[in-house]
């Protein structure tokens, strides 16, 4: 097996691997190769064709470099060899001699914890969740740009959070719909009446307002918080993780 950075003839057997893995739409997946897909922030294993995969965004914790692990995946038939595990140890030492301080990832199922805690991965960050109705009253709320996003949300940001821009910003905007009032930021995406909340910021008594002026019924919104367990960190510089701080963007 070998462990490499893709070629541009090889992305027409990422893009089958993550369908196969994620059952993502050809859209969706070609939104990412789009926007956020770099051969310099991917490793695949090589096995017979492109065995497993995986990306990252690049971020930042205080001065230290972070890299948010994205769409980990390994072929059905390749899957019990721990080829993904393998890949996985080759990127934390690589990223460690680009000078990256920690790998950070989102378990796409409670089962995954487990996983990626044999990996060396601790939990890192929580959050909550609101879910609310749709409730009368006026509430200032315009759309915005995702540079207007990036620099607001500098803004809003609990002290000590991940920093995601550029890439991470880029494929945001073109998932979700981005807002902000007097004194709140959302990232958002509404689906037959429904909003989900990637991303609220700000004051999140404003969720019911928020749905009724975005014309929902009802919604879920993800806050900053401490009761569901959401990311975890891998320590590339010493065997110390960061203190509980806040990240907020998952492409889930």
């Amino acid at each position: 097996m070998k462990i490499r950075p893709p070629h541009t003839e090889d992305i027409p057997e990422l893009k089958a691997l993550w369908k196969e893995a994620f059952f993502d739409t050809d859209e969706y997946i070609d939104v990412f190769f789009d926007t956020a897909y770099s051969e310099s922030r991917c490793l695949i294993a090589e096995e017979n064709g492109v065995a497993a995969m995986l990306y990252w965004f690049d971020a930042s914790y205080l001065d230290t470099r972070v890299a948010y692990f994205y769409a980990i995946a390994t072929k059905i038939t390749h899957r019990g060899k721990g080829i993904c595990s393998r890949l996985m140890d080759e990127a934390h030492k690589r990223l460690k001699d680009l000078g990256y301080s920690y790998a950070m990832l989102v378990p796409g199922s409670k089962g995954l914890f487990d996983f990626y805690k044999k990996l060396g991965y601790e939990i890192s960050t929580y959050v909550d969740t609101i879910e609310c109705t749709a409730q009368e009253g006026n509430i200032e709320i315009r759309e915005i740009s995702g540079e207007e996003y990036a620099a607001l949300r500098r803004k809003y940001l609990p002290e000590n959070s991940v920093i995601q821009e550029n890439e991470n910003i880029k494929y945001l905007e073109k998932q979700s719909n981005l807002y902000t009032g007097k004194d709140f930021l959302l990232s958002c995406r509404v689906n037959n009446g429904a909003l989900f909340g990637i991303e609220l910021l700000g004051n999140k008594e404003k969720a019911p307002l928020i749905l009724n002026a975005l014309s929902c019924q009802n919604g879920t919104f993800r806050i900053s918080g401490e009761k569901t367990p959401f990311s975890m960190c891998f320590p590339l510089e010493n065997q110390t993780r960061p203190p509980i701080f806040y990240f907020g963007l998952a492409f889930d």
